[in-house]
C-alpha cells in the first residue's frame, strides 16, 4: 500500500535559501499529497534546491519544512531514514567495489542473513544478479543508474526523490527508470526535463526563478511551463 495520505504531506511554509548573497529560492510555500510528484522547470530554476530540501541536504535560509510531520531541520537524521535520495549521476551514490557490497552497505546493521537474502533478492528483481561481484565501475551507465535506485529502494523509504535520474541515459534506460520510479508503493518526487515522464505523475510543480510558479494538474503545468519557453 501506498503511504496514509493523512502522513504523506510535505511542507514549506515561506522557505528561503540564499548562497552566497544570492536568492535560490524565494518564499516558498507549498503543501504536496499526491503519490507521484513531478517538479519541472529550467536550469537554474530552484527545482533541485527544493529536492534538497527534502532529506536535509540544504538547509532552508528562513521557513520550515517538513516530511510526513517530521520537521527537517530539527531531526534530520529520522528524516533520512524515511527519505530516499537519488542523484543524478549514479557515481555520487555508488560508495562500494561491487553491487552487491553496495546494497549491503545501504542495509547495514540487519543480520547478515537478512542482509544476503535481501541483496540477492533486489539483484534478481533489477536484472543485476549476473553482475553482484563485477566491478561496478564496469556496469553501463543504465546498470548504474539502476543500482543507484536499487540502493534506495533496499531501504524501504516512504518517499523518494529523485534528482533528474534520467538525465544522463538513451531512451530505452531513462522509459526502464521511469517506470520503475512510477511503479512504487513510495510516494515519488522526480525532478525532471522529461516532460512525458512529468506528464504520467499525478501532479506537477513548476519552478521559475526560485518561485513555484504553478501546481496541479501535469498537463496544465506542463502547458504553461511550454508557454513560458515559448
Amino acid at each position: 500500500m501506498r503511504p496514509d495520505t493523512r502522513t504523506r504531506v510535505i511542507a514549506l511554509e515561506a522557505v528561503n535559501v540564499q548562497r552566497e548573497g544570492r536568492d535560490i529560492l524565494r518564499d516558498v510555500s507549498i503543501e504536496l499529497d499526491a503519490p507521484r510528484i513531478a517538479v519541472i522547470g529550467a536550469n537554474g530554476s530552484g527545482k533541485s534546491t527544493f529536492a534538497r530540501l527534502l532529506n536535509g541536504l540544504v538547509a532552508p535560509t528562513t521557513g520550515r519544512v517538513s516530511v510526513h510531520g517530521v520537521d527537517v531541520q530539527r531531526k534530520t537524521r529520522e528524516v533520512r531514514r524515511r527519505v530516499g535520495f537519488v542523484f543524478t549521476d549514479p557515481q555520487a551514490q555508488i560508495l562500494m567495489p561491487t553491487p552487491a557490497e553496495d546494497l549491503a552497505l545501504s542495509i547495514r546493521g540487519a543480520s547478515r542473513v537478512e542482509v544476503d537474502r535481501r541483496v540477492r533478492a533486489v539483484l534478481a528483481e533489477h536484472g543485476l544478479q549476473d553482475h553482484a561481484d563485477v566491478p561496478a565501475s564496469a556496469l553501463s551507465g543504465g546498470q548504474k543508474q539502476m543500482l543507484a535506485l536499487a540502493s534506495v529502494l533496499i531501504t524501504r523509504p516512504s518517499l523518494i526523490v529523485a534528482d533528474e535520474p534520467t538525465t544522463l541515459l538513451d531512451l530505452r534506460n531513462a522509459r526502464r527508470i521511469g517506470d520503475l520510479l512510477l511503479a512504487q508503493e513510495a510516494q515519488v518526487i522526480v525532478v525532471t526535463h522529461d516532460l512525458e515522464l512529468a506528464g504520467r505523475c499525478d501532479q506537477a510543480v513548476l519552478f521559475d526563478d526560485g518561485r513555484i510558479a504553478a501546481s496541479g494538474h501535469p498537463g496544465e503545468v506542463i502547458a504553461a511551463y511550454r508557454r513560458s519557453c515559448a
